[in-house]
C-alpha cells in the first residue's frame, strides 16, 4: 500500500454504515471526515479520495461534511454516497423552506443523475450534541424532502440519525426494548411515520463500546464479536442467544420501532466501531477489530425484529 493510500486509512473513521440495498444484501462502507473535522495534517483532494476509495472497492461513503467538491468527486463511481446536513443547519432548515431549496440546489441537484446519492441524514446524533436543535427535526426532514421532490427527485429519501443510548435506556433483553419517553412519543413516533410514509430507513449510531461502558454485565468479549462457547446472553421471552453486542442492539433498535407500529422500516447502521485512544481496555487491535466487524456486519439483514446473521 502506497504512502497515500496508508492516509486515506487515516482519514476514514473506522465505521460502518449501510446504505439501503436494492437487494437483500447489507453494503459496508466507511464514514469520510474532512482533515479539519479531526484535526488531521493530511491533505488529499476529494478526486484524490474518490479515487483510492475506488481503488480500496469500498462501496459505500458516508461524508461527514457533505462538501460539493467531495460530490463532485465520486461522480461516475458507483460508489454510495450517504450526505449528512449538520446539527447548526437544522432550525433554519425547518423555519425557512428557501434554506431548505439552497441546500438541496447546492449538494444535490449539480450532481443528481452521475453521483449516485442514498440518502440525506439531516442532523446526526442532535439528542446528546445539540438538544435545542432536536424539535426542529422533523420539520427540517418535511422540507428538505419537498425540496427534492419539487425538484422531481424522488429516488433520494430523508431522515436523520440518533444515537442509540440517547434513545434506548437498556440494551438487554431485546424483545423488551422500548424508545426513552418522553423523545419517543414528543421526536421519535412522528420522524418513524414520517419516514414510513416517504420510504425512508430510520439511522442509527450502534457503538459497542458504549454499551460495554455502561453496562458490566456486557464483557469485552461480547463487545468486541469473540465467539465463544461460553460466551453469550440469552433473551429469555425469544430464546435467541446473543454472542455479540451489535446483534443485540440491532435487535433493541427493531423491537422498539415494532413497539411503535414501525417494525418493516428499514434500519441502518449509520456509524459503529471503537474508540481509537483512551482507557488500557480501549487499546485493541484496530485493524483486527475493523475486519471482524466487517466480515460479521456483511451477514446481516434488518428486515424483521430478532434476526441475526
Amino acid at each position: 500500500m502506497d504512502s497515500t493510500a496508508f492516509y486515506l486509512l487515516l482519514l476514514l473513521s473506522l465505521t460502518a454504515v449501510a446504505i439501503p440495498p436494492t437487494t437483500s444484501a447489507t453494503t459496508i462502507g466507511v464514514t469520510y471526515s474532512s482533515p479539519d473535522s479531526i484535526s488531521s495534517s493530511v491533505l488529499l483532494s476529494p478526486d484524490r479520495i474518490a479515487e483510492k476509495v475506488v481503488s480500496m472497492k469500498i462501496p459505500a461513503v458516508r461524508l461527514v461534511d457533505s462538501d460539493p467538491a467531495m460530490i463532485r468527486a465520486f461522480a461516475d463511481t458507483n460508489v454510495s454516497l450517504f450526505l449528512s446536513v449538520p446539527n447548526s443547519m437544522v432550525p433554519l432548515l425547518a423555519s425557512n423552506r428557501s434554506v431548505a431549496n439552497r441546500w438541496v440546489y447546492r449538494h444535490v441537484l449539480p450532481f443528481h443523475g452521475r453521483t449516485n446519492i442514498s440518502i440525506i441524514s439531516v442532523g446526526n446524533d442532535a439528542i446528546s450534541h445539540s438538544p435545542d436543535v432536536s424539535p426542529f427535526l422533523l420539520r427540517a426532514m418535511q422540507n428538505v424532502h419537498r425540496s427534492l421532490t419539487d425538484l422531481r427527485i424522488y429516488n433520494i429519501p430523508v431522515s436523520t440519525t440518533f444515537s442509540y443510548l440517547d434513545i434506548i435506556p437498556t440494551a438487554f433483553p431485546p424483545s423488551a426494548a422500548q424508545f426513552q419517553q418522553p423523545i419517543g412519543d414528543v421526536i421519535i413516533r412522528p420522524i418513524l411515520q414520517f419516514l414510513e410514509r416517504t420510504n425512508s430507513s430510520f439511522l442509527i449510531n450502534l457503538y459497542p463500546y458504549n454499551v460495554y461502558r455502561s453496562n458490566f454485565g456486557i464483557t469485552m468479549a461480547l463487545a468486541l464479536f469473540h465467539d465463544s462457547p461460553l460466551s453469550y446472553l440469552t433473551d429469555l421471552t425469544t430464546g435467541l442467544d446473543y454472542r455479540n453486542v451489535f446483534d443485540m442492539l440491532v435487535d433493541s433498535v427493531v423491537c422498539s420501532m415494532a413497539v411503535m407500529g414501525h417494525e418493516n422500516l428499514p434500519l441502518i447502521v449509520a456509524e459503529t466501531g471503537w474508540p481509537r485512544s483512551g482507557a488500557y481496555f480501549r487499546k485493541v487491535d484496530k485493524t483486527m477489530l475493523f475486519g471482524e466487524m466487517y466480515l460479521k456486519l456483511e451477514r446481516l439483514a434488518y428486515s424483521q425484529p430478532t434476526s441475526k446473521g
